[in-house]
């Protein structure tokens, strides 16, 4: 049975910060979907796009920004998955600096097939959530 939230660590470096020195807010996208792949487990996501040929794609997303994080921090990315229908399941993700709440996140992911049309949430993805 798995644990929530699920604790992805982040180091930040200075590629990841904008001019004013504070991490670039799309950046947290990137480290929610590391997270998220991380949580799901990047062997099994990979086996089913090649053989089965479902993926996820971003149906929503929403993140209220507290603090910036900086070069030379260490975060965590704290997510929990809910299922919302057999296609769509949420994803609340925070960051934080140690138990300082810096960004608060929620991200729909929605299951696809090649062509791009729902499909059903494989069972390997609903017994990791």
């Amino acid at each position: 049975m798995a644990t929530w939230p699920h604790v992805h660590a982040v180091q930040i470096y200075y590629e990841d910060t904008d001019h004013s020195g504070l991490v670039y807010h799309a950046n947290y996208l990137r480290y929610f979907e590391r997270a998220r792949e991380h949580l799901l487990g990047v062997p099994e996501l990979v086996r089913l796009l090649r053989e089965d040929g479902v993926g996820f794609v971003v149906y929503r997303c929403e993140m209220v920004f507290r603090e910036g994080a900086v070069f030379g921090d260490s975060l965590q990315i704290r997510s929990t998955p809910k299922l919302e229908s057999e296609f769509r399941v949420t994803f609340k993700q925070d960051v934080f600096r140690g138990e300082k709440l810096l960004v608060q996140g929620t991200v729909e992911m929605v299951a696809v097939n090649r062509e791009g049309s729902l499909v059903a949430i494989p069972a390997t993805v609903l017994a990791r959530i």
